[in-house]
C-alpha cells in the first residue's frame, strides 16, 4: 500500500479523497495556490505545499510543480480528483517518469478516451452503439454549416477534448451553428487548449444516463450500475441519481455489458465512467467515456455501499478487486444536488464571496461532501460548486423527501446560492414522476426561473411561523424591567403579518399555553411546539405535528424567511399599524434601461460594438468570461452607442458599467 497520497485537486473533491485516505491509514498531502491558503482542504491534509498563485495554468494545472510536490512531501502516489490534470496524459506520463503511481487508469485509456473523436472509433470497433454524425474535424465556422445541413439540423458542436458542458452547443439552424461553432471553439481552447470541434445529430429529448465502471491490473472488470443525469443546464448536470427511474434491468445490463466491452478494449484500469444517451425507445448511444472519478459517484456509493475512492486506491496499488458482478446489488434510492455559488433569479449567473454564515444540513440518510466552511471564500478563480447534496433512502420517494427538508435546513449567507433552484426542481411534479429528458429544465422554465415558480405546498407555514417568532421577541420584551411609560411591550393576541412588502396581508391571533403556540388564520388552528431561540438561523418546529424547518434572518423589524426554495419577508404590526402603513412612501428605482452592467463577475473578452453604433434587438454586445464559460450579452432594445467605459480585458465587478446608450 501506498506510503503517502498527495491530491492533485482543491475543493471538495481533495477533501473527498483525504476521507478516504485517512480512514485507511494512509498519510495525506494537500497543494494550494494563493487563493486557497486557508482553504477546507488544506486543513483536512497531513500536510501541504503551495505550488503558485491563483490561476489555476499557474498552479493546479502546471505538471512540474505537482510533482516537485510530491517529492518534496515523499509521496509516493497522486490522486487527481476531477477536473484540471485528472485526464492529463503528459501528467500520467510524468508521474511515471518520476516513480509516482497515478491513481487512475492508464496512459493508454486516458489518451484514448480523452479525445472524442478517437473514443467513438474504438467504441465502434468494440460493438458500442454510438451516436451517428461527422467524425472529421470541422476547420471553420462555414464548414460546421456545410457538415450540419449533410447531417441534419439540429446538431450538436462538441469540443473534442471537451468535458464538464465545456465547448459544446447545440445549433437548430444556420445562425446558431456559426454562433455556437465561434463560441465552442473559443471555451474549448480556454479550458482545454485544444479548439478542435467534431459534429454530431443532435437526439431529441433523451435522457443522459451514464455506467459506472471498476477495472483492476488483473483483468477484472466490473459495473456498478447506472447513474440518471438528465436534469441538466447549459449540458452540466444538477441533479442526479441512482438508479434511473427510466431503465428496466435488462437495458441496464446491456449498457453495462457494453461499458465493460469499452474498457477491455483499452485495458482500462481503475474508476471510470461510460456516458450514453438514451432516447424514448429505450434505445442507447455512447457519449464519452471519463476516465477519472465523476462528481456525482457518491450515489453509486449509497446504492451499491462501495468506497469508490478506496478501490481506486487498492487498484493503483496493485491489489485485486475485491468484487465480482454477481456481487454487485442496488440497493434503496440516492439523490445527488449539486449547490453552487450563483443567482438562479439573475440567470444563474457565478456569484463570488466570503460565506459569512454556513450550516450545512444533517439528518438519516443526508451526506454533504463540501470543500468549503464558514469563513471560506468562493474565488473566481475556479469552480464555483459550494458542495454536492446527497440525501439516500429505502426508496425514491423517500430520497426526495429527506432531499427537500435537507435543502430547508440549508442555511448559506455571503454569498447567492441556487437552493431555491433545486428545490423547485426536486418538488417538481414531473421530476417526482420520473417522467423527464435533458430538455426538462428548458420545458419548464423556458424564460429562465423566477421566485415565482418556486413551489410552496403550504403558504400558510410562513405567515404562522412569522407569527411565533414574533409573539416570542414580543413576550420577552415584555419582561424587560423600566421601560418608558407609555412605550411599553403590550402582548398582543390580534396581530396582522404583512407579506412581501404589502403583496397580501394575513389577520391572525396567537395564544401560548402548555408550551404550544396556537395560532389562528383564516379559520384554520395551527398547533406549533418549538424550541427555537431568539437569533437561531434555522426555525426547526411541528406545525400540526408536520415537521418544518425554516431559515429566519431577522432584518430590522422584518423577518426574512426561506422555506421550500422560497424567500418571504414578513412584517408583524398591530392592526392599527397595518392600517397605517398603506400609507407609506415607496422609493422608486433609478431608471437603468440606457446601460448594460455586468450581470456578474468576470473577464471582459469581447466587445463587439463601439461608440456611435447603431443596435438592434438581439445583437450580441459583450462577452463576458466567468468560471471557464463564456456568457454572451445581447440587446434587449434597440439604441445607439454613446459611451464603453469597459475595455477588453477588464476584470469586471457585478454591476459594472459595460455600455451606456443615448
Amino acid at each position: 500500500m501506498f506510503k503517502k497520497i498527495l491530491v492533485a485537486n482543491r475543493g471538495e473533491i481533495a477533501c473527498r479523497v483525504f476521507r478516504t485516505a485517512k480512514a485507511m491509514g494512509i498519510p495525506t498531502v494537500a497543494v494550494y495556490s494563493d487563493a486557497d491558503r486557508d482553504a477546507l482542504h488544506v486543513m483536512m491534509a497531513d500536510e501541504s505545499v503551495y505550488i503558485g498563485p491563483s490561476p489555476s495554468v499557474e498552479s493546479y494545472l502546471v505538471i512540474e510543480k505537482i510533482i516537485d510536490a510530491c517529492k518534496a512531501s515523499g509521496a509516493d502516489a497522486v490522486h487527481p480528483g476531477y477536473g484540471f490534470l485528472s485526464e492529463n496524459k503528459k501528467f500520467c506520463q510524468a508521474l511515471g517518469s518520476a516513480g509516482i503511481s497515478f491513481i487512475g487508469p492508464g496512459v493508454k485509456a486516458i489518451d484514448s478516451m480523452g479525445d472524442k473523436i478517437t473514443s467513438k472509433a474504438i467504441a465502434i470497433k468494440a460493438g458500442v452503439n454510438v451516436v451517428p454524425g461527422y467524425d472529421g474535424i470541422v476547420q471553420n465556422s462555414d464548414e460546421a454549416v456545410e457538415v450540419a445541413k449533410g447531417i441534419g439540423f439540429p446538431v450538436m458542436l462538441k469540443a473534442s477534448a471537451g468535458g464538464g458542458g465545456k465547448g459544446m452547443r447545440v445549433a437548430w439552424n444556420e445562425k446558431e451553428c456559426i454562433e455556437g461553432f465561434e463560441r465552442a471553439t473559443s471555451e474549448a481552447l480556454s479550458s482545454f487548449g485544444d479548439g478542435r470541434i467534431f459534429v454530431e445529430k443532435y437526439i431529441k429529448d433523451p435522457r443522459h444516463i451514464e455506467i459506472q465502471i471498476m477495472a483492476d491490473g488483473f483483468g477484472n472488470i466490473v459495473y456498478l450500475g447506472e447513474r440518471e443525469c438528465s436534469i441538466q443546464r447549459r449540458h452540466q448536470k444538477v441533479i442526479e441519481e441512482a438508479p434511473s427511474p427510466f431503465l428496466t434491468e435488462a437495458v441496464r445490463k446491456k449498457m453495462g455489458e457494453q461499458s465493460v466491452l469499452l474498457a477491455k478494449a483499452v485495458d482500462y484500469q481503475s474508476a471510470g465512467t461510460v456516458e450514453f444517451i438514451v432516447d424514448s425507445d429505450m434505445n442507447f448511444y455512447f457519449l464519452e467515456m471519463n476516465t477519472r472519478l465523476q462528481v456525482e459517484h457518491p450515489v453509486t456509493e449509497a446504492v451499491t455501499g462501495f468506497d469508490l475512492v478506496e478501490l481506486m486506491i487498492r487498484v493503483a496499488a496493485g491489489e485485486k478487486l475485491p468484487l465480482s458482478q454477481g456481487d454487485i446489488r442496488l440497493q434503496g434510492w440516492a439523490i445527488e444536488a449539486r449547490v453552487y455559488a450563483e443567482d438562479p433569479f439573475l440567470n444563474f449567473m457565478p456569484s463570488m464571496g466570503r460565506l459569512g454564515r454556513y450550516i450545512s444540513p444533517q439528518g438519516e440518510g443526508v451526506r454533504v461532501d463540501t470543500g468549503i466552511t464558514e469563513g471560506g471564500e468562493v474565488s473566481r478563480f475556479y469552480d464555483p460548486m459550494i458542495s454536492k447534496l446527497i440525501a439516500y433512502g429505502s426508496d425514491r420517494n423517500e430520497a426526495i423527501e429527506r432531499m427537500i427538508d435537507a435543502l430547508d435546513a440549508y442555511y448559506i449567507r455571503g454569498v447567492q446560492h441556487n437552493i431555491s433552484f433545486l428545490s423547485a426542481l426536486v418538488a417538481h411534479p414531473r421530476f417526482s414522476s420520473g417522467e423527464f429528458t435533458t430538455n426538462f429544465i428548458n420545458d419548464e422554465y423556458p424564460n429562465g426561473f423566477n421566485p415565482g415558480l418556486v413551489f410552496q405546498d403550504d403558504p400558510a407555514i410562513c405567515v404562522v411561523a412569522a407569527t411565533v417568532i414574533h409573539k416570542k421577541h414580543n413576550d420577552r420584551g415584555a419582561m424587560i424591567s423600566g421601560q418608558l411609560s407609555g412605550h411599553e411591550y403590550v402582548p398582543l393576541e390580534e396581530l396582522v403579518v404583512i407579506m412581501d412588502n404589502g403583496v397580501t396581508a394575513h389577520q391572525v391571533t396567537v395564544e401560548y399555553s402548555n408550551q404550544t403556540y396556537s395560532v389562528t388564520l383564516d379559520d384554520t388552528v395551527y398547533c406549533i411546539a418549538t424550541d427555537w431561540h431568539i437569533g437561531e438561523a434555522l426555525f426547526k418546529a411541528k406545525i400540526n405535528g408536520r415537521t418544518i424547518c425554516l431559515q429566519v434572518d431577522e432584518v430590522g423589524r422584518a423577518l426574512h424567511l426561506f422555506h421550500r426554495g422560497a424567500k418571504k419577508e414578513a412584517l408583524v404590526v398591530s392592526p392599527r399599524v397595518a392600517e397605517l402603513s398603506c400609507h407609506m412612501l415607496t422609493k422608486e428605482p433609478p431608471d437603468m434601461s440606457k446601460h448594460l452592467l455586468s450581470p456578474m463577475p468576470g473577464l471582459l473578452i469581447k466587445l463587439t460594438v463601439k461608440v456611435g453604433d447603431i443596435v438592434k434587438i438581439g445583437q450580441e454586445l459583450a462577452i463576458v468570461e466567468a468560471m471557464k464559460m463564456e456568457n454572451s450579452l445581447h440587446a434587449i432594445s434597440e439604441g445607439v452607442v454613446k459611451k464603453t467605459p469597459a475595455n477588453v480585458g477588464d476584470i469586471l465587478a457585478v454591476g459594472q458599467l459595460i455600455i451606456e446608450f443615448k
